[in-house]
């Protein structure tokens, strides 16, 4: 199995390649320098991507790249436009341009399969305020995957939309809840087992339905 993950400099994507290649998969993840570089808000970036995998089926692609750049920020003063921007072209932008580039290499593999991960921040039924441009530009990458989940059915092409938990990473801050490793063993459990009938659906990392 060929899988393409983006953003694996640290973190969730790190634990994400190295659990893999354990396994014995053919992994390529991806990060803005290194054997495989990605810059996910530059299309151009994409399409020199794309083109270094040279027409090769991809089984499962990972969107995994994101920020996280509006932590601290004040209602009465905060979240300048220029944040608006950046996250939106990485959370939502960026998957986006990852999906309609390798939608080639995804059509010619067998029963290929698309991971996007979200946050329980997208939820819009979980709204405790605060961190407004991240928790919207994931809503945001969530309303994108159940959209492509519908229009790439007709192809086999299966689409999850996934919560990792709230982990101890950069990101997440050591007060996080669990671990990388305990979040990358769930996720690729979640990831295993995506098929059609469950396309468009939005998980946690540990198997439990979301809310929306």
């Amino acid at each position: 199995m060929t899988i393409v993950i983006t953003g694996t400099s640290r973190g969730i994507g790190a634990g994400l390649v190295a659990a893999y290649e354990a396994r014995g998969e053919q992994v390529i993840g991806t990060t803005r320098g290194g054997a495989h570089p990605l810059e996910v808000a530059d299309p151009d970036s994409h399409a020199a991507f794309a083109q270094s995998l040279d027409g090769a089926p991809v089984d499962l692609l990972v969107c995994n790249a994101g920020v996280y750049l509006d932590k601290g920020e004040m209602l009465e003063d905060g979240y300048p436009p220029a944040q608006w921007a950046q996250s939106f072209a990485v959370n939502v932008t960026g998957v986006f341009l990852t999906v309609q580039a390798l939608l080639p290499n995804l059509r010619a593999a067998t029963a290929a399969k698309i991971a996007i991960l979200s946050s329980q921040m997208a939820s819009s039924e979980r709204a405790p305020g605060g961190s407004y441009i991240y928790r919207a530009s994931k809503a945001a990458a969530l309303n994108l995957g159940r959209n492509l989940a519908s229009d790439l059915m007709s192809e086999g092409i299966a689409v999850g939309i996934y919560h990792p938990g709230w982990v101890q990473t950069d990101m997440g801050s050591s007060a996080a809840e669990i671990t990388v490793s305990e979040s990358v063993a769930g996720l690729i459990e979640r990831f295993d087992a995506l098929e059609l009938a469950r396309t468009g659906a939005f998980e946690t990392w540990d198997g439990r339905p979301h809310p929306y």
